[in-house]
């Protein structure tokens, strides 16, 4: 990059980083849940004597379970009675009182298998008299497995493999996840009536609908085993999936399968919910930063969806409107998105959304000056691989084709990793121990030299 879009690099970063510390899992709790001095423990606006409290569980799963859970030792100590919480392998770390395990994501494993077992029967011990608090974040989904009866786990997994190479939503994804399980939709919430259930919410999906959130364990469920066959028929993969898993859904679907607990059920007569971090949050912390750097701050959504490379494509056409009109926002500006996009999988190549966002946008906008594109997971890790998303401008379509690359090639094989590896425009973070959807930042500056302070 020249020296204007270094800077305009560096501020790009700067603004992610702000966003993704709006997510810190620790700080969040620490916002809302605290003993006073009146032997009280207030949870946002719930408010228990600690002395009717006879037992305290914690249990949970995602990838900011470790510091979630962690934060309510610090804050709860020795008046936990225990708990267990499931995260993804090497996003742990030490914890006191509550048990943890390492699981896979974004394909569930045997571990994560072995680990619902464990927290459900938790929460099934769980008395009237009990307060049960169930921590929430980003892979909670994948992290807490547990097939109904007659589905293997391999069934799910190939399940999972099929949904998102075709591109399904997280939405769409988790309505059979949720009917699958006999942890998700509701049913852990149900384990653990009549006590009391607090959810702690990390959001990573667009709109923070609680029932979608790792499939909501805690809350009632919406989706229904007809709008499952309803998803495998928008692919066209019903016969393309374990037949174990085709039967199931049918069988729900005549009334032959219970269905995950619905609006209304007594099991959620004493459970509370509480979403303490989300796209929304970090995406205004992120646009407070670029207003205190001098850029024109329009913030296009909160919820971005959509496949990756298409979504670019707004974007640099939202760049060139800024340079011919000064519309939405005149330059030096700043665009600031959060969501979560998809992507089809058409080729073999290694990558993931922001990855493959960050490429298409550098396609986009080849050969223009003045203009900066970041897309960043929240969570640190990009698909299966250890970056974070890229950062890209006007030549890095260029600086590729130096080194023997061609960007559209590497695109339609979806291999945006290799890609970045070889420009070196990797946005790495490491592990954040957070999730809240992804960030997409883009900086525009009218002049060749500077940046936009």
């Amino acid at each position: 990059m020249n020296e204007g879009n270094e800077k305009l690099a560096d501020d790009a970063r700067a603004v992610f980083q702000t966003g993704l510390a709006a997510a810190d899992a620790r700080k969040a709790v620490e916002r809302v849940v605290s003993p006073t001095d009146r032997g009280e423990l207030v949870v946002g606006s719930l408010s228990r004597r600690l002395e009717d409290i006879e037992n305290i569980y914690v249990v949970g799963a995602g990838k900011a379970a470790w510091p979630m859970a962690s934060a309510l030792e610090d804050i709860l100590g020795s008046r936990i009675s225990g708990g267990d919480v499931t995260t993804k392998y090497s996003h742990g770390g030490p914890l006191r009182f509550v048990s943890i395990s390492e699981a896979g994501h974004p394909v569930p494993d045997e571990a994560g298998v072995s680990g619902a077992k464990t927290i459900l029967e938790t929460a099934e011990a769980a008395g009237p008299n009990d307060l049960v608090f169930c921590l929430v974040s980003g892979g909670g989904s994948s992290l807490m497995p547990l097939p109904v009866a007659n589905v293997t786990l391999e069934d799910k997994q190939l399940l999972t493999k099929k949904l998102l190479e075709c591109g399904a939503t997280i939405h769409e994804i988790n309505a059979l996840r949720k009917h699958l399980s006999a942890i998700k939709g509701g049913r852990l919430a149900a384990a653990a009536a009549p006590a009391t259930v607090v959810s702690l919410i990390l959001s990573d999906v667009t709109g923070d609908d609680l029932d979608v959130i790792a499939s909501g364990p805690t809350v009632p469920d919406r989706s229904t085993f007809e709008d499952c066959l309803a998803v495998l028929d928008a692919y066209g993969i019903r016969n393309e999936i374990p037949p174990s898993v085709l039967a199931y859904l049918e069988r729900g679907s005549r009334g032959e399968e219970e269905e995950t607990p619905k609006p209304g059920n007594p099991a959620f007569s004493n459970t509370h919910t509480l979403i303490i971090g989300s796209a929304s949050l970090s995406v205004e912390a992120a646009r407070r930063e670029a207003v205190a750097r001098g850029y024109n701050t329009v913030v296009l959504s909160s919820s971005m969806e959509g496949e990756a490379r298409e979504a670019a494509k707004i974007y640099a056409a939202v760049a060139r409107e800024i340079l011919h009109s000064g519309n939405p926002a005149a330059p030096s500006a700043c665009i600031i998105s959060g969501g979560e996009t998809t992507v089809t999988i058409r080729g073999k190549g290694r990558g993931g959304r922001n990855q493959e966002f960050a490429l298409a946008a550098a396609l986009a906008i080849e050969g223009m000056d003045g203009i900066v594109v970041l897309s960043g997971g929240t969570d640190g890790t990009d698909g299966p691989t250890d970056a974070a998303g890229a950062v890209v401008d006007g030549g890095t379509v260029k600086r590729g084709r130096r080194r023997g690359m061609k960007a559209i090639g590497y695109l339609k094989r979806n291999d945006s990793y290799r890609f970045f590896e070889g420009t070196e425009e990797h946005l790495i973070t490491g592990p954040t121990l957070t999730n809240v959807m992804d960030l997409y930042i883009m900086m525009v500056h009218a002049e060749k030299q500077g940046g936009g302070r």
